[in-house]
């Protein structure tokens, strides 16, 4: 029987995920994540699984990966060296940056580093305007100084950027050509083949990141693509920011592609639940070891945005811009706050209390793991108030230390407030679900959506332990927790389609615009991503091409984006593009004035390899089964004898009311007094109110 294998590396743990086509059987491998050489871990997992679970490499047919390469190299500042090439000019682009600030009344806030120096920032003669035509030619005399300056400042990447590059790129072409034939070893990107849209800094930004973490991700997915290889698995595919899996070659075109790719996978997992469950409207939740995510599933379609920073504060509260370096790749809508399992508690030099964003990480983690970590996490808390075991997680594979849970709540934060460990623990709890809850506002009601007509599907290590307490504050009348909670993002990874997404901008109104000039844009993008899938070998039954606009009226500065109806485009599917604006417009505004002139600014192509629907499935064993009692803190009622059941155990049919737990291998569900749990068939766990 075919396997599909996920893996998802994460702040804490490393999860693999295995999955039988035939029966939705789920197989789980958990194993701490390995930050000095994160394929280590990945190898390690997969090992165990495929033994675990007796299958032989070769009945794995896909094997999908989430990466963190991309999103750490930035945040630490360990990318590639180098080099950026601008008109003559612009050399300065990349600091220059726009005037957006994430705290108004900061005086003193700091951009981000630039990936490139200065003094690897290069310039050269030549200049389109605004129409794409030649307004001053390219200095061909000026290559070989700036070729011998590329040389001599020991470059590996280069990313080129010139001015209105996307309506003529013959001149970034041509500097490209004559860089890759002289400098073989270095890598170029030029943004015509990145980002061949509007708005130039974005476009340059996108296209410095893509050289910063090129190198880098190329060495990382070589090694563990020969380490899988070895291991007789397929070849390996890499999750995307937008909700699907590509191969490496396309990834390393387009490094920017996989940032985020991990928490994109636990919400396309999510969407997967949702449709096999029948509920269309969901908020997924995802907290790990370091971070905590949501995002909003709407009529079963996934939320994406192209308005995206990475590398700073914006990449732990994406609402905020100015703090990180924009990409304009499409991006799954999250909000992401620093509110995991690993998150440090700590007080401020002004007495106020704060979770996070420091988190223990793997290495030394909480203070229970026993691995040399001292300072109070939200996982010592959660020891201290029973909802985690105290003798042992995963299954009893990883012991815990109650008593230096203890010990480090009370030293770092009960000792400064005159707090007993209980009372301390409990501010943790309460200010890491505050936390999370704006994050969940974020997603629902600041996106025009009423929390209350939704459920709340809670997955990582953490998510089910926390969710019953968020979906009370937000009034969400019901929790699901998925199979395999604790894996749930490489669950994702299996079931996501093989997506590459393309775009060019063809600025023009859409009122006068001819339909055989936006068909011809179209059509070669469609070429393009036939080409893809024709390398992917994706049977033409299984190919779509999904068409996009981003639209604006004309005197505004964003656009929104919104689809493009199938079939050929002639002048009616251009008016129906126009009412489609309107529409979404008055939804996300709360107005719409279709008297105004609409302006299509991108089009906006995504070529989709569809896999079929795996249908999740882990139901319980009754022969499983064991329950025993221990203490566990609610607010409602402090510390109470509460019966603790193993997963695995969990039949179908079962109704329990609260307060009990529910351990299993991957996670552990919380539920509350006044709060159900039943279970269904496929054994997702449903947590409904009273």
């Amino acid at each position: 029987m075919p396997w599909r294998i996920g893996i998802d590396i994460g702040g804490t743990f490393t999860d693999v995920a295995l999955v039988e086509e035939g029966t939705g059987r789920i197989g789980i491998a958990k194993v701490l994540t390995t930050p000095h050489d994160f394929g280590a871990a990945v190898i390690d997992g997969i090992r165990r699984g495929l033994a675990e679970n007796a299958i032989d490499p070769a009945d794995v047919v896909l094997l999908s990966h989430a990466t963190t390469v991309v999103t750490n190299a930035l945040l630490e500042h360990k990318g590639a060296k180098a080099g950026f090439v601008a008109t003559r000019g612009f050399r300065d682009l990349l600091e220059l940056r726009r005037s957006s600030r994430p705290d108004l009344y900061d005086l003193f806030q700091d951009a981000p580093n630039v990936l490139v120096p200065r003094r690897h920032r290069f310039e050269i003669t030549e200049r389109i305007d605004a129409q794409g035509a030649v307004a001053i030619p390219l200095a061909e005399d000026e290559l070989p100084a700036l070729i011998a300056a590329i040389r001599a400042a020991d470059l590996q990447t280069v990313a080129v950027s010139f001015l209105f590059s996307f309506l003529n790129d013959a001149h970034e072409r041509r500097v490209g050509e004559a860089l890759r034939a002289a400098l073989p070893d270095v890598g170029v990107f030029l943004s015509c083949e990145v980002l061949p849209e509007i708005r130039e800094f974005e476009r340059a930004s996108t296209t410095a990141v893509c050289a910063y973490v090129g190198p880098l991700l190329a060495g990382y997915l070589d090694r563990l693509s020969q380490a899988t290889t070895d291991l007789g698995l397929p070849a390996l595919h890499v999750m995307g920011s937008s909700g699907g899996v590509f191969d490496i070659a396309e990834g390393l075109r387009m490094p920017a592609m996989a940032v985020e790719s991990g928490p994109a996978a636990g919400v396309i997992a999510a969407a997967l639940a949702g449709r096999q469950l029948g509920r269309p409207n969901l908020i997924s939740f995802d907290m790990g070891g370091t971070t905590a995510k949501a995002s909003v599933i709407v009529n079963g379609t996934v939320a994406v945005t192209a308005e995206y920073e990475v590398g700073g504060a914006a990449n732990t509260k994406r609402w905020m811009h100015g703090t990180g370096h924009p990409i304009r790749v499409p991006v799954i809508d999250l909000a992401e706050v620093s509110a995991g399992g690993g998150s440090i508690a700590w007080v401020d030099p002004g007495g106020a209390l704060k979770v996070g964003p420091h988190s223990a990480g793997a290495a030394p983690g909480p203070a229970a793991y026993g691995r040399g970590g001292v300072h109070p996490t939200v996982t010592d808390a959660n020891v201290v108030l029973g909802y985690l075991d105290r003798t042992a997680l995963l299954g009893g594979g990883l012991p815990i230390d109650a008593a230096a849970a203890e010990r480090a709540v009370l030293a770092d934060v009960g000792v400064h407030f005159g707090l007993s460990a209980v009372d301390a623990a409990e501010r943790i709890v309460r200010i890491v679900n505050s936390n999370m809850a704006q994050a969940l506002r974020i997603v629902s009601v600041e996106r025009g959506h009423d929390p209350r007509e939704f459920g709340l599907i809670a997955f990582g290590g953490a998510g089910p332990v926390h969710a019953a307490a968020l979906a009370e504050e937000l009034g969400i009348p019901e929790v699901i927790v998925p199979p395999a909670p604790g894996a749930f993002s490489a669950l994702g990874l299996v079931a996501t389609d093989l997506k590459r997404d393309y775009a060019r901008t063809l600025y023009a109104d859409l009122g006068t615009v001819t339909a055989e000039r936006v068909g011809d844009v179209f059509a070669a993008m469609e070429v393009a991503g036939a080409a893809m899938l024709d390398a992917a070998k994706v049977p033409v039954e299984r190919r779509a091409l999904v068409r996009m606009a981003d639209v604006r009226y004309r005197r505004q500065a964003y656009e929104l984006t919104v689809p493009v109806a199938e079939g050929p485009i002639d002048r009616a599917a251009l008016d129906a593009l126009a009412e489609s604006f309107h529409a979404r417009h008055l939804q996300t505004y709360g107005h719409a004035n279709r008297a105004e002139p609409v302006q299509l600014v991108t089009l906006r192509l995504t070529a989709v390899g569809r896999r079929e629907d795996l249908q999740l499935s882990r139901p319980g064993d009754a022969a499983a089964a064991r329950v025993r009692t221990r203490r566990v803190w609610f607010p409602a009622t402090g510390f109470v004898d509460t019966d603790v059941y193993w997963r695995d155990g969990m039949v179908a049919g079962t109704v329990l009311s609260g307060p009990i737990v529910v351990e299993a291998l991957d996670s552990t569900v919380v539920v509350p007094p006044g709060w159900t749990i039943a279970v269904d068939s496929m054994g997702f766990f449903r947590l409904t109110r009273a």
